[in-house]
C-alpha cells in the first residue's frame, strides 16, 4: 500500500492531461481574442477618422452644398423608417410562419420543401431581392419608388432569418412541457401561447436583432426601390416622410458621399459610417436588454 505522502501524487498521465487542458483553454481564449481585436480595431479606426466631423450638429443638420457640408438628419430618419416598417411587416409574419411550421405542420414532403426553401432564401444575395422588389412592389403592385416598396423588399429579404431563428427557439422548448399541458386538457394553441412562446421569446428576439442589423446596412434593395440621392427635409423634423415618398438612407448616403460627391472631406464618410454603426448597436442593445429580461423569466 502506498505511503500517505505519495498516495495522491500527480502521475505523468495526470500532468499530461492538465497540460492538454491548459493548452486547449488558452487556445480557445486566443481565438476569442482574435475575434474581438479586429472589431475593436475597426471601430477605433472609424471613430478616429470620423472625429473631425462627428458632432451633434452633424447628426441633426441637413446636407448642404451638394452634401459637402451639413449633416445626415434626412438619411438617419429615413433609415429608422425603413428598419422599423420592415420589422413591423416581417416579424409578425415570420414568427407566425415559424409557429405553424414547428407546431402544426406535419412531417411530409411538402413541408420539408418549404423548410428547404426558407433556408435557401436566407442565402440569396441582396441584389436579387432588390430586383424582386422592383418588379413586385414598384411595378406590379404599383407602389412606385417609395418607402413602402423599400420596406417590403427589406421585409422579404429578412423574413427567412426570422423564420429560421424562431423555429430553432421553438424547438428548444422541451416536448415534455407540451405533453404536460395536453394531458391537463389544454389545446395546442393554449399550450403555444402560455408555455412555448414565453420560454422561447429570447431566441425569437435573436432573429429580430439579426433582421435589424441587416436591414439597416443594406444598400441594393433600397437603391432599386425607394432610396433617393437627396431629399429636402427640415432640420429636426421627426416625421418628414410619408409611406409613398422616397427617402434618404444612411447606407446609400454613405455610398453616395464616398463615391459620387467630389471635394468632400474624408471625415464626413467616416462620421456617416459611425452613425450608422451606432444606430444598429443602439437598436441591438435595446433588443438584447429585452431578451435578457425575458430569459430571466424562464421556468427551466
Amino acid at each position: 500500500m502506498p505511503e500517505p505522502s505519495t498516495r495522491f501524487t500527480r502521475t505523468p498521465f495526470v500532468k499530461a492531461k492538465e497540460l492538454r487542458q491548459t493548452i486547449a483553454k488558452y487556445s480557445f481564449f486566443t481565438m476569442a481574442l482574435l475575434m474581438i481585436i479586429p472589431l475593436v480595431a475597426i471601430i477605433g479606426y472609424l471613430v478616429y477618422h470620423a472625429a473631425p466631423s462627428l458632432s451633434w450638429e452633424f447628426i441633426v443638420e441637413v446636407p448642404k452644398r451638394g452634401m459637402r457640408e451639413g449633416g445626415i438628419w434626412p438619411a438617419l430618419v429615413g433609415t429608422i423608417y425603413l428598419v422599423f416598417i420592415s420589422l413591423a411587416v416581417s416579424a409578425p409574419i415570420g414568427i407566425l410562419a415559424a409557429i405553424y411550421l414547428n407546431e402544426y405542420a406535419r412531417d411530409n414532403w411538402f413541408n420539408r420543401l418549404i423548410n428547404l426553401a426558407v433556408i435557401n432564401l436566407a442565402g440569396v444575395p441582396s441584389i436579387v431581392h432588390a430586383l424582386f422588389g422592383l418588379g413586385a412592389f414598384v411595378y406590379a403592385a404599383r407602389f412606385g419608388y417609395s418607402i413602402l416598396s423599400a420596406s417590403l423588399t427589406l421585409a422579404i429579404m429578412t423574413l427567412p432569418v426570422i423564420i429560421a431563428s424562431t423555429r430553432e427557439a421553438l424547438s428548444s422548448v422541451p416536448m415534455n412541457f407540451r405533453e404536460a399541458c395536453w394531458n391537463v386538457g389544454a389545446t395546442r394553441w393554449q399550450t403555444i401561447k402560455a408555455v412555448v412562446l414565453p420560454n422561447s421569446i429570447s431566441g425569437i428576439l435573436t432573429g429580430v436583432i439579426l433582421q435589424v442589423s441587416r436591414a439597416a446596412g443594406e444598400t441594393a434593395p433600397i437603391m432599386f426601390t425607394g432610396a433617393v440621392f437627396y431629399k429636402a427635409v427640415k432640420r429636426g423634423d421627426l416625421f418628414p416622410y410619408q409611406l409613398t415618398d422616397q427617402c434618404m438612407a444612411l447606407s446609400m448616403h454613405l455610398y453616395t458621399v464616398a463615391t459620387q460627391v467630389p471635394d468632400v472631406k474624408e471625415s464626413v464618410s467616416f462620421a456617416t459610417a459611425v452613425v450608422l454603426l451606432g444606430v444598429v448597436l443602439l437598436v441591438n442593445a435595446g433588443a438584447i436588454a429585452l431578451r435578457i429580461r425575458m430569459r430571466t423569466r424562464k421556468k427551466w
